[in-house]
């Protein structure tokens, strides 16, 4: 199992190039940022009753991911999450493929439905289609990075015939991560993307059910995603999971699952903190017998 760290790049944590640097220094196999293009005063936070101010003050994930490419030759560099559907799919599309072929194909692009009601409005996005409107745009964009001549017809997206390079590096596409953990999650990632991205939590919570996926149901999930793949003569999907924190229990729960990638998050606070934060996942990875790239 590979390890990853996220962090969430604002005005005043640290800059995603300095950051991105100490994680491949320190021998980790990606960096991930995430993404919120704004905070309505509308909104109804699932987790408490005050937002934090990361999430309202989000840089844009791929220039903050253009600007760790500069820093960086190794690691892998991905969205946890890209909210696609607050997104122009062939902006979107050529954003990915210019990052990919700038990085020397190292993009990994997790995408998700999104949860916050009031900002998908924003968008003019309606929240009661909006997963038919992730899987159309996502389909979009794969069109316009496989097709010299692309063309795309939905309910909610049409494409004319188009051209659009540059293409990615990665062949077909970079890796498409479906994050969610909803009763439909699973179908989604066989039917258009390459991978599932949960995010986990050590039990259940009923207020965040459809959004988190307790760690005891990965015992049936990741099973059921990787049969559901065979039958559909679809590849493995990998399995990339972000949010719950690195002990004993869970790296051998994980590794044993076949689970691809552990995704660990850094404070959304200046370098200084960062830099401890890293240290303290490198200790963590080591004590649970996990290794990190040219670290035993």
């Amino acid at each position: 199992m590979k390890f990853g760290l996220s962090l969430f790049t604002t005005d005043d944590s640290a800059r995603p190039d300095e950051a991105a640097a100490a994680v491949e220094h320190h021998g980790f196999d990606s960096f991930w940022v995430s993404e919120h293009s704004h905070i309505p005063l509308a909104t109804e936070f699932p987790m408490g009753a005050d937002i934090p101010r990361e999430y309202k003050s989000m840089l844009d994930p791929f220039i903050s991911l253009t600007v760790a490419a500069t820093a960086t030759r190794t690691i892998r560099l991905g969205t946890a999450i890209c909210l696609i559907t607050q997104r122009d799919p062939v902006n979107t599309a050529k954003s990915v493929a210019t990052l990919d072929l700038l990085s020397a194909g190292r993009v990994e692009l997790g995408i998700g439905a999104g949860w916050n009601e009031a900002e998908l409005i924003s968008h003019r996005t309606d929240p009661a289609t909006r997963f038919r409107l992730m899987r159309e745009r996502v389909e979009t964009m794969q069109a316009l990075w496989t097709q010299d001549i692309a063309e795309y017809r939905g309910r909610l997206v049409q494409l004319e015939r188009s051209w659009q390079w540059p293409k990615p590096v990665q062949k077909p596409h970079p890796p498409v991560l479906v994050a969610g953990g909803g009763p439909n999650v699973l179908k989604r990632v066989v039917d258009y993307g390459s991978g599932w991205m949960p995010s986990v939590v050590p039990a259940d919570i009923p207020a965040m059910r459809g959004r988190v996926t307790p760690i005891a149901d990965l015992d049936e999930l990741v099973p059921k995603l990787f049969h559901l793949a065979e039958a559909a003569g679809k590849p493995r999907p990998t399995v990339v999971i972000t949010g719950i924190g690195l002990d004993a229990d869970v790296f051998k729960r994980l590794s044993r699952l076949g689970v691809d990638r552990m995704i660990l998050r850094l404070p959304a606070r200046p370098m200084p903190e960062v830099l401890a934060a890293i240290t303290a996942h490198v200790a963590a990875v080591k004590a649970v017998g996990g290794s990190l790239n040219g670290v035993d």
